[in-house]
């Protein structure tokens, strides 16, 4: 009786000390995954967030605090590189702005003597006045040069205040006036009567207006329309300028407002493109605290729309 007894507890024993067991090896997991999770919530937030916040992990665990350590080594470094290539980066702006700076001198001289040599000369010769246009496509390249380098390094910060942006459409359309007539273009213009009001800089939207109207009258010369027209929202104002050219292609929508891009097919002389042209557009726009935005149908309808804070 006494052994049965003994049986029987030895047995009520093991399972218990099974279900400790057991119940200590889920807790275990659970803590775990838990401080799995935990990493994997702070790591993903630090790397969208881009800040330089570590990983902590309360945790007995060995192999838990090990990784946290190995992850905390790696984000150190990725800090470290990012900080390098910033510095880097600002260097390289700062240096490609001296070089323009330099650069415009010189030619500045060169365009001169040119001017006088054609103002001296009663029939200027050909190769003459050749000569004084490609200086000047290199002089404007130098300027957007310049411009762009300036943007990128931050010692171009335009002062805002409230500008009539449908003043500022009217003008810029005007300055192309002469050139969409000779070229038989369809201009159709939709603006509000009265001013609409945007928190921007004068210069700043001006020459974000050109360099859009310049792109459609260059690459949508085949279409023969441009369009101008202003959406009003609660908070924004959108302009829309648009084409019926030949459009972009979706795998190039990406790439039109890097430095240098140029659409291959370009024959528009009259307004030569350097590549930048859209690029100094976006930057400036978001100076401004605004963007700008493609939507291409090739041969039907290409439009950049500039996005800009409204002021009641």
């Amino acid at each position: 009786m006494n052994s049965t007894i003994v049986i029987v507890f030895l047995s009520i024993l093991t399972g218990f000390l099974l279900l400790v067991v057991l119940y200590q090896r889920f807790i275990l997991r659970a803590r775990i995954r838990r401080s799995l999770r935990e990493i994997n919530s702070k790591l993903q937030e630090i790397v969208e967030a881009g800040s330089d916040d570590r990983i902590f992990v309360f945790t007995e665990e060995k192999e838990l605090q090990e990784l946290a350590a190995q992850l905390n080594g790696l984000l150190e470094k990725h800090l470290k590189v990012k900080a390098d290539y910033r510095r880097s980066e600002i260097a390289s702006k700062k240096m490609l702005s001296n070089i323009s700076h330099d650069i415009k001198t010189p030619m500045t001289v060169i365009l001169g003597y040119l001017e006088i040599l054609r103002l001296k000369s009663e029939a200027p010769d050909e190769m003459l006045l050749k000569a004084e246009r490609k200086a000047q496509e290199v002089m404007e390249m130098i300027n957007a040069f310049f411009t762009l380098a300036k943007l990128e390094s931050g010692d171009m910060v335009p002062e805002l205040s409230p500008v009539d942006i449908c003043e500022l459409c009217r003008k810029s359309v005007l300055d192309f006036y002469e050139l969409l007539t000779r070229q038989d273009f369809r201009v159709e213009v939709d603006l509000p009567e009265e001013p609409v009001r945007v928190q921007g800089n004068q210069e700043s939207v001006s020459r974000i207006l050109n360099n859009l109207i310049s792109n459609a009258v260059r690459y949508g010369s085949e279409g023969r329309y441009l369009g101008l027209s202003l959406r009003l929202a609660e908070k924004a104002v959108y302009v829309d300028v648009t084409d019926r050219g030949k459009g972009i292609e979706a795998s190039f929508a990406d790439s039109v407002f890097e430095r240098l891009f140029t659409m291959e097919d370009s024959r528009n002389r009259e307004i030569q493109g350097n590549g930048l042209g859209l690029t100094i557009a976006r930057d400036l726009a978001r100076q401004l605290g605004g963007e700008i935005t493609l939507e291409s149908v090739p041969h039907v309808r290409t439009v950049f729309t500039v996005r800009l804070a409204r002021v009641s």
